[in-house]
């Protein structure tokens, strides 16, 4: 049984698979297909291993190194898949996840016209996430292609611009399109020009007309089944205006955990996150099984926006136990220019909540400097790109998150193998 779910997976991860509907079977046993299976984990946690400063943490990481066989944990989340060089929510973009060592990997939940569940970061990215402008489909985009206003020294005046929606076309439309690397250039003159503009740490060798197949959430959910990995669904925020001809927030926050039953998905494998405070309650309070795994996603920008204690315990009380700030929200910096568990890490684990956070392998070159939103409050300590395995080191032995999303799950894969974290 064992080698026919294997087999079912290596069928899945190169395409051999003809469809992605599964007989009837032991879900539970199948969702562990990949457990004990190794991971593929490519050179990049070995350059970063390579480029970190002597000490004890390098020397402990580079004896691991040597051992030669990884495998899948939980620890490492695959963040929209592999979204470093695949283009996100993209089936590609799991597979990769998923031989990288992702236990867990995320669709991000938007609908259709006709109400059908999709993998998208939001339902209005069309326009950077996949080819809709350069198809017949452009003409239901809510804005449509504005070329850039540049004068003639050069300047840029007015940016060009789009925007396209999944709630504007249906979910058969919807399959006709193609994922791409997230990505526009502001100086666009054809939508040829604005479909591109990918980040230069980032590639497009994914993005051709044979990959970049996009999925409903359902086809996600038999995937990651295949695959063996668990599952991290989002709920995202509407463009439009709720209810959606009939649609409630309620009614869409249910229909994504009815899709996992239907699916008879183990509650357990499952921890639905989401933005809005009132979608993790609703799960809480009506469907307390996939409740008690339910991610508080924090949207802070800057430190000042993040929850005071008395927040974190009121969270507790209202029976959520897992929060999911962003990497900055738990990480600071001593006098001697130490990476520390940040005070809101402190008063999070004080409140007896859980913690995930997200986006690692995200921000490019890290040796630079001015490394953006992540690493606001530590950036002082980051002097050289494997610095972010000092980082990692800290969010796990001292902050003590439950797994850390990433564009890249190999580095996390590494270092959990290394650090014994399942």
């Amino acid at each position: 049984m064992r080698r026919t779910l294997f087999a079912l997976a290596l069928a899945a991860s190169t395409g051999l698979l003809p469809t992605l509907a599964l007989a009837d079977r032991d879900d539970d046993k199948h969702t562990h297909a990949r457990k004990g299976q190794n991971a593929q984990l490519g050179p990049r946690p070995f350059f970063l291993v390579n480029d970190m400063s002597e000490g004890p943490l390098k020397e402990r990481l580079q004896a691991c190194a040597r051992k030669g066989s990884f495998q899948s944990s939980e620890f490492s989340i695959g963040h929209r898949g592999a979204a470093l060089q695949f283009p996100e929510h993209t089936q590609e973009s799991y597979e990769a996840a998923a031989r990288m060592g992702a236990g867990i990997v995320e669709c991000d939940v938007t609908f259709t016209k006709d109400k059908e569940l999709v993998c998208r970061h939001a339902q209005n990215d069309l326009h950077t996430t996949t080819n809709i402008l350069a198809t017949p489909l452009a003409e239901k985009c809510i804005k449509p292609f504005t070329p850039a206003n540049i004068a003639a020294d050069g300047t840029l005046l007015t940016p060009a611009s789009a925007e396209c929606r999944t709630s504007e076309i249906t979910l058969a439309e919807f399959k006709t399109l193609r994922g791409k690397m997230d990505a526009s250039n502001p100086r666009a003159r054809t939508v040829a020009e604005y479909l591109g503009g990918t980040a230069n740490f980032r590639t497009d060798l994914y993005s051709g007309p044979s990959s970049g197949t996009l999925l409903t959430h359902k086809e996600s959910i038999e995937l990651f089944k295949q695959l063996g990995v668990k599952m991290t669904p989002e709920l995202k925020s509407a463009s439009v205006t709720m209810p959606f001809e009939g649609f409630t927030q309620q009614a869409y926050a249910q229909k994504m955990i009815d899709e996992y039953k239907q699916a008879r998905v183990p509650a357990r494998h499952v921890w639905p996150q989401s933005f809005n405070q009132n979608d993790v309650l609703y799960w809480v309070q009506n469907e307390p099984t996939f409740g008690r795994q339910a991610v508080y996603l924090d949207d802070a920008n800057t430190v000042a926006d993040l929850p005071t204690a008395e927040e974190l315990t009121a969270y507790r009380a209202q029976g959520i136990r897992i929060v999911a700030p962003p990497l900055f929200a738990l990480l600071s910096t001593d006098g001697n220019g130490h990476i520390v568990p940040s005070q809101y890490a402190l008063n999070a684990k004080k409140a007896k909540l859980d913690i995930i956070t997200w986006t690692l392998e995200r921000s490019g070159i890290l040796s630079d400097g001015n490394n953006g939103f992540y690493f606001q409050t530590f950036d002082s300590a980051i002097r050289r790109d494997g610095d972010v395995m000092q980082a990692l080191d800290v969010l796990a032995n001292e902050v003590g998150v439950l797994g850390v999303f990433t564009d890249w799950p190999a580095t996390v894969t590494f270092y959990a193998n290394c650090m014994g974290l399942k």
